[in-house]
């Protein structure tokens, strides 16, 4: 009994035994990890991070994310939320017990009258799922097993611009790090000759909301977290090529000089961003012969043109951005963005929507159809949605012709597919009109803890204290949706 009571005394004596079958778990570990992940001896930690950045918390499902976004927000009642009811009750006014008083904008807070309107497009239902998918996406209605659709998303936001900024950055206020920069900030870049944030936009023929650098932003995060914006045409990235008249070398040299006048300013004024400075001069140097390879899509052969459509040969457009998104992820980069612009439907939504979800609707498919026979949809994960939904009653004037859907955060739809997503399944409900949601709803910040978690990041664990504050990108919320994980 005495020899039991030293032991629990002193938990950190041990025997020889046991010291050594732990030390061969450990090393074990190490060297897996060395393996895995290259650099994960040469990152730092960040204020409060529990173990050196580059480290999951937990073994992750997925290595990477391709966020397609839909920038001004896409109807859920003409894309994945079949309502028939909306057929069945066409212009009769929404029941004032279902909108209970809702915040309008100011679209809509003027109007006597919100007739319901139905789809503009029919539905059917696809795959072994059985999922709803509306004839504006034949193309994803085609791979309805391999995502899962939620139906249930909401959020507080009803303006474009405090929404699309709470989706990238987890705040309705400017200045937080975007969800690249936090993934950049926690796992690290797995290719040192490129970004582990990349930033695509494309413009459709819809009506556009603004897109600003703000939601690339890497906030009070070191810059080097920041997304890096490429561009369509020759220069993907500005300022990146060398002038005229200087060589390799030359550039070689006028960096080393540089680099030590910075390490010298740096243990002078002890500025950390001095450090993200220099790393971001070598990062621009590396990305001088990588950049242009990864962005030439000539090599791809004639079936990946076709898979995502002839207008992948034309730089800039939604296809383009995808078939590159593809190129990005294969070569190590870490967090994958989308912006496509032109979903603010507020008029004429039967042509101009039909018109959006054709650009985008074979080349999202082609996205998943791709890594699928790569063998990389497992570990990607690829998430499809704009920033909030849109109402069912039309705004402005009854017309079945020409007519358009207000902002409407209280429900709408995204969809997800691969690195632990459970592939083929349909995920919450909403009410016969498609304006409450009744049944296992998502918020924003849930979406959040849900693809940290997917990547091997507790939400609650990946802090940065910033003017005396513990800030994450789930803020004081947030639960991972567990039912839809693998």
């Amino acid at each position: 009994m005495e020899e039991d009571k030293s032991k629990s005394e002193n938990p950190l004596k041990v025997n020889r035994r046991h010291f050594f079958s732990q030390l061969s778990v450990g090393i074990g570990s190490l060297a897996l990890g060395s393996l895995l992940i290259p650099d994960l001896f040469k990152g730092g930690k960040g204020p409060l991070a529990s173990q050196p950045l580059g480290i999951p918390h937990f073994a992750p499902k997925a290595k990477r994310v391709i966020y397609l976004f839909q920038s001004g927000a896409p109807s859920q009642l003409e894309s994945f939320d079949y309502k028939p009811t909306l057929n069945k009750r066409m212009g009769e006014d929404l029941p004032e017990s279902i909108r209970n008083g809702q915040r309008l904008t100011g679209m809509t807070s003027g109007q006597d009258k919100f007739p319901l309107m139905p789809s503009a497009a029919k539905f059917a239902q696809y795959g072994k799922s059985g999922a709803w998918v509306s004839e504006f996406f034949p193309h994803i209605a085609k791979i309805a097993d391999e995502i899962c659709i939620v139906r249930s998303m909401h959020t507080e936001a009803i303006n474009h611009d405090p929404a699309i900024t709470f989706f990238q950055t987890g705040s309705q206020q400017s200045g937080r790090p975007s969800m690249g920069s936090w993934m950049s900030y926690g796992l690290g870049s797995e290719n040192q000759n490129l970004p582990s944030f990349v930033v695509l936009t494309s413009r459709g023929k819809g009506n556009s909301q603004g897109l600003y650098s703000k939601l690339w932003s890497s906030g009070f995060l070191d810059s080097k977290h920041q997304g890096v914006l490429l561009r369509s045409g020759k220069d993907p990235v500005l300022y990146l090529n060398d002038p005229d008249g200087l060589s390799r070398s030359d550039k070689r040299h006028l960096l080393d000089h540089v680099s030590s006048l910075n390490k010298i300013h740096h243990v002078e004024t002890g500025d950390d961003e001095i450090e993200s400075r220099i790393a971001q001069y070598e990062m621009a140097y590396r990305m001088q012969m990588s950049v242009p390879d990864v962005m030439d899509i000539k090599k791809e052969p004639e079936s990946i043109i076709k898979l995502y459509g002839e207008d992948s040969q034309v730089p800039g457009t939604y296809a383009a951005n995808c078939l590159q998104a593809r190129r990005l992820a294969e070569n190590g980069v870490r967090f994958i963005q989308l912006y496509h612009q032109g979903w603010d439907q507020h008029g004429n939504l039967p042509n101009e929507m039909a018109g959006q979800a054709k650009d985008v609707d074979q080349a999202s498919a082609a996205l998943i159809l791709d890594l699928k026979q790569r063998g990389m949809l497992e570990d990607t994960l690829v998430i499809w949605g704009g920033e909030f939904g849109r109402t069912n009653y039309c705004q402005g004037n009854f017309d079945p012709k020409n007519y358009g859907r207000d902002h409407h955060p209280r429900a709408f739809s995204i969809w997800m597919a691969g690195g632990g997503i459970k592939p083929g399944i349909t995920y919450g409900e909403t009410d016969e009109f498609g304006y409450n949601i009744v049944k296992n709803p998502v918020h924003i910040n849930d979406f959040h803890a849900t693809i940290m978690n997917n990547l091997g990041l507790d939400h609650e664990q990946l802090i940065y204290k910033y003017q005396g504050r513990r800030f994450r990108l789930t803020d004081v919320a947030g639960n991972v949706v567990n039912d839809i994980l693998t």
